[in-house]
């Protein structure tokens, strides 16, 4: 879905970077070498991970080679991937990318905060546009992290809970904030799982894999309007792209008709 719609993001939204959250997308959970490769063939601008990240073994290879794709920047020092990645716009506007993982309710990891603070200090002050994806479960845990990091990057988007939130704002610091943009996968499910399998474990606790829906897909994700000098945040707004949406779409003359 997301490679089918770059071209549409690209031509109907005029999105100048795209970012993509690929922590589930190798069938549920984690990322392979082949799906980082058909993202960046489709336009991908950078990656980012979460808790699942090396839940594909062979993915370390790529994030210690590539350097559009990162790791969670309090994940330890030795483990595979950079704790940021600075890449370019098509009109050559240099744009941090930084991952952080939640603790709450989270897996142990190193402090959020601090390391977010290690890591701006590291990038230079002549790249003004700073994204982060906060991956984390709480609301209240992104809400503090926005906070903390208003008028320091452009934007916190969290990630993770596969739901989007209605709570999107730019804040006082020129911070743009949301909870969670949501997930791109199919919404005829649960978190994206095959709704009966989830169902039957839940009430009975029969055990039950969980297999991937298929049905009503659709793509979810948030866009940030920056400002190149300042690096603060212009506008804000959620997005959703149904399959039929994309398939009515269709380029004319060059140009893109809604």
């Amino acid at each position: 879905m997301l490679c089918d719609a770059v071209p549409w993001l690209r031509s109907v939204m005029g999105i100048d970077l795209i970012v993509a959250n690929a922590e589930n997308a190798a069938d549920g959970a984690g990322l392979t070498a082949a799906i980082y490769r058909k993202l960046v063939s489709a336009g991908v601008d950078a990656i980012t991970l979460g808790d699942h990240i090396y839940r594909k073994k062979e993915i370390a290879a790529t994030l210690q080679s590539e350097k559009n794709i990162v790791k969670p920047a309090n994940f330890p020092s030795s483990s595979p991937g950079l704790d940021h990645c600075i890449v370019r716009t098509q009109s050559g506007v240099s744009v941090a990318i930084i991952s952080l993982l939640g603790r709450v309710f989270m897996r142990p990891v190193d402090c959020p905060f601090t390391a977010a603070g290690r890591v701006l200090e590291s990038i230079p002050p002549e790249v003004k546009i700073r994204i982060c994806d906060f991956h984390a479960e709480a609301t209240s845990d992104k809400q503090v992290m926005g906070r903390f990091l208003d008028g320091r990057v452009s934007a916190v988007l969290g990630t993770h809970t596969h739901v989007p939130t209605a709570d999107q704002e730019i804040f006082p610091g020129g911070t743009a904030f949301q909870c969670d943009v949501g997930m791109t996968g199919p919404y005829r499910s649960i978190l994206g799982r095959a709704i009966e399998p989830v169902l039957n474990t839940t009430l009975s606790f029969d055990p039950n894999p969980f297999h991937i829906a298929t049905e009503d897909v659709r793509l979810s994700g948030t866009w940030v309007d920056v400002d190149i000098e300042s690096g603060k945040a212009i506008r804000i707004q959620r997005l959703m792209l149904t399959e039929s949406e994309l398939k009515a779409w269709r380029p004319v003359d060059g140009s893109a008709s809604r």
